[in-house]
């Protein structure tokens, strides 16, 4: 049943981007079509259109409508590419700006195409929101500039092998997170610093920082506090990252790298954004959830670091055998001849659980909600492992 939300703006006319005509494009040329409009228009336009020119700024009103709707054309293509790799999250709403006018007031007619199935789809929604805003105010000819003035890059992977080799236990990537979307506040007195000193103290290879604000309490703030307290471990920037654009601001904030979701990005976009962080020096952890999204990304070149979520991202139910179906058989068997380090991720809170996905050939694992709730983090990493891996 649909449902009518009174927005209560001014009348004003506006263009219904759902009722425009597309054409349909065979199978046979969507890798085509990808290749020479998707991946150029959707990671790439930011940087372009930043050094292009200043025709921008003195573009007409018509020119500036034509390229929203073209964006929107071209966000709507993007999705049926990703429905074609299996992917489920929608990155907008499908039905465009639906906008219904009743004398003063502007009326949006909620149905299944611009309403979110699940809060990932609900994230990253509010996710392409937010990056359009920041990008305005912070454009990439700016973040160029700051990256002259940024830290060096530290070495994410290596730490994580030095960790593993050292201890004959997983590395581990210790999570600064404030509240999740399905436990709520976590921790009420939140220091970011001060966890992430203990943190390292502990024995942590690695520390992640929450960077989303709407769902998680987290910020860049945050990272960049850590980053400039002189804590050594390398920092993983948690966010979710739909736009090239957010690599180059997280490496501006202190990150060492960033997590790419697959569930989330289609292959052309993870095979980009790996570039560009290579480029910048930042590690991508390339994150999956199941067999189809294993297989898709280790179909892609340039992978060094996957994370297996055993949480379903849609349900957020969790399961750690996850962990072992998807590195049984054939897939183990690449990993290993790819050196490929996996990190085990959601759902351990025990050294019996560490045990479990370390067996099923996990070398890292990303823990946050069991060891962020202890009083004393650094303590609850010893709980986690069943003894002290502090250096």
């Amino acid at each position: 049943m649909e449902r009518l939300v009174c927005l209560k703006v001014p009348f004003q006319a506006a263009p219904s981007y759902s009722s425009r005509p597309r054409s349909w494009i065979p199978p046979t040329q969507l890798s085509a079509y990808k290749r020479n409009s998707l991946s150029a228009f959707s990671v790439r336009a930011q940087m372009e259109s930043e050094e292009g020119s200043a025709a921008a700024a003195t573009s007409s009103e018509p020119a500036v409508d034509a390229l929203k709707m073209k964006e929107r054309e071209v966000g709507t293509f993007q999705d049926e590419v990703a429905a074609s790799q299996g992917i489920r999250i929608r990155r907008r709403p499908l039905t465009g700006p639906p906008l219904h006018y009743v004398g003063p007031f502007e009326f949006r007619l909620q149905n299944e195409g611009n309403t979110p199935r699940n809060i990932l789809e609900e994230i990253v929604w509010n996710k392409d929101v937010e990056v359009a805003q920041l990008k305005e105010r912070k454009p990439l000819i700016k973040l160029k500039t700051d990256l002259a003035n940024a830290r060096p890059a530290r070495d994410f992977l290596g730490a994580l092998r030095a960790a593993n080799e050292r201890t004959g236990l997983p590395g581990l990537i210790a999570e600064v997170k404030k509240a999740s979307p399905s436990r709520g506040v976590l921790r009420e007195d939140f220091d970011p610093v001060e966890i992430a000193r203990a943190y390292e103290e502990g024995g942590a290879a690695c520390v992640s920082v929450l960077t989303d604000q709407k769902y998680f309490k987290g910020s860049f703030e945050n990272l960049e506090a850590i980053r400039n307290a002189g804590v050594k471990c390398p920092l993983l920037c948690k966010e979710f990252i739909i736009d090239a654009w957010q690599l180059f601001y997280a490496r501006t904030k202190g990150a060492d790298a960033v997590l790419l979701i697959a569930a989330v990005l289609p292959d052309l976009d993870i095979k980009y954004m790996i570039k560009i962080c290579k480029m910048l020096g930042l590690t991508a952890l390339v994150e999956v959830h199941d067999e189809i999204e294993f297989d898709r990304v280790l179909g892609i070149e340039g992978i060094e670091l996957m994370g297996i979520n055993n949480r379903n991202l849609e349900t957020f139910e969790v399961d750690i055998s996850n962990t072992k179906k998807l590195l049984e058989g054939e897939r183990g068997k690449k990993i290993r001849e790819r050196d490929i380090i996996v990190v085990g991720e959601s759902g351990l809170f025990t050294p019996d659980d560490i045990a479990y996905v370390q067996e099923a050939g996990v070398k890292a694992v990303l823990v946050g909600e069991s060891i962020v709730k202890q009083s004393d983090p650094g303590k609850g990493i010893s709980n986690l492992f069943g003894k002290d891996i502090s250096l």
